[in-house]
């Protein structure tokens, strides 16, 4: 049995990252950019109106008010067609090109029509450049614009389609299935009969592989029949990742270690000084050059959302190129007087009494069964292995949820 950080260690060494897939830009959120991307055109591709107004000669405006004549009508979408001189102006709307000449834009708050074609304008401290977006300001044609490592948000979306990028290259995200074992379990839409319980664990994964930005696949429920195992873990082991839950404990039905095995899956470790989470295997399969991590999690509900916290979410992130992979960690005080007996380090679960000033209360928790009590926790407090008696105000390091 080994430490909660060899045990980390080890998923280090063995999670890289992936290699990088051709993707749609939609299809790319939340992705590393695995190169760099250069813009095809100049942004704005012209001096540009930032406003609705008139084009003029700010030198018109020296004396902040001027009568200009106004020599045609400038929409988005279309090009001048005419120069501005001295004494004249063009109407124009946002977004469109500035016309020769002309060297700022007052808004149109600021003017007033005189007859058909002439306006005049009130307008303090317009100077060469007022409310023009100059060419090329944005972007310029052959600059990077977004480069490798870079994690894609939906505003990056913008800018690839801005340089004419519907496809990018990036680490993609894992793809992690899921598979429940036990002759217990039912689906979550069927009522348990007599030694029978529903399938918690399979929809409470998924949500964490989801949470952790990897792609969960459901491959549903195995039984303890050695021929069903070995059917859905091949399926498994066409993803990135195989989360397994139940079956790798010690018990005449733990057969999973051993379907594993003939898979040419490899044992890396199993057990962890846990509490709880004790039984957690990791393993590794390299096949024709695909390669699948595989973990083994405890089918105790709460042991395999720690577990999965722990050390899955890791591997994730990993294999998705992202290195802030781990819990926030913090250190905390204990609201009131607490003894801990054990002889592991354990995650407890604890509530917030005062987030603000890290002060934390454990809760009533009854074991790794009790997942109704994990629902109001807000993070898990580390107690070290050993019975010890701890008093309120006794400082104590925890997991942020």
């Amino acid at each position: 049995m080994i430490s909660i950080t060899e045990a980390l260690d080890l998923i280090d060494q063995h999670a890289a990252k992936s290699p990088a897939q051709q993707v749609a830009a939609l299809e790319a959120v939340g992705c590393l950019l695995a190169e760099d991307v250069a813009s095809d055109i100049d942004s704005p591709p012209y001096d540009k109106a930032m406003m609705d107004g008139y084009a003029v000669v700010a030198a018109d405006l020296a004396s902040d008010s001027a009568e200009l004549d106004v020599i045609e009508v400038i929409t988005a979408g279309n090009v001048p067609t005419k120069k501005v001189a001295a004494s004249q102006a063009a109407q124009i709307m946002t977004g469109a090109p500035i016309p020769a000449g002309a060297d700022a834009v007052v808004m149109i708050e600021q003017t007033q029509m005189i007859g058909e074609a002439r306006v005049r304008i009130e307008a303090p401290n317009i100077t060469a450049g007022k409310n023009i977006m100059p060419k090329a300001s944005s972007l310029a044609r052959g600059a990077t614009v977004l480069s490798a490592g870079k994690r894609l948000r939906p505003l990056e979306v913008g800018i690839l389609a801005e340089v004419g990028r519907d496809h990018v290259s990036v680490v993609p995200q894992p793809r992690v299935a899921i598979l429940s074992t036990g002759d217990e379990l039912v689906e979550v839409g069927e009522m348990p009969g007599p030694g029978r319980i529903r399938n918690s664990n399979g929809p409470m994964l998924a949500a964490q592989i989801a949470a952790a930005e990897g792609t969960p696949i459901n491959l549903g429920i195995a039984r303890d029949v050695r021929q069903e195992l070995t059917e859905k873990i091949a399926r498994g082991l066409e993803a990135d990742i195989l989360v397994l839950s139940g079956g790798v404990s010690a018990g005449l039905l733990d057969l999973v270690p051993s379907v594993l095995a003939e898979h040419q899956v490899v044992q890396i470790f199993h057990k962890v000084q846990l509490k709880p989470g004790k039984p957690i295997w990791f393993g590794k399969r390299v096949v024709s050059g695909k390669t699948t991590l595989v973990f083994g999690l405890p089918g105790n509900p709460v042991s395999s959302m720690v577990c999965f916290e722990l050390f899955v979410r890791r591997a994730i992130g990993l294999l998705a190129g992202r290195t802030e992979n781990e819990l926030r960690s913090a250190e905390v005080e204990l609201a009131e007087p607490f003894f801990h007996r054990g002889d592991r380090p354990t995650l407890f679960p604890a509530r917030w009494v005062n987030a603000a000033q890290r002060t934390a209360a454990p809760l009533a928790w009854k074991g790794s069964a009790d997942l109704a009590a994990m629902a109001a926790a807000d993070l898990l407090l580390q107690f070290p292995a050993g019975d010890a008696e701890y008093l309120a105000g006794d400082r104590i390091a925890g997991l942020v949820l």
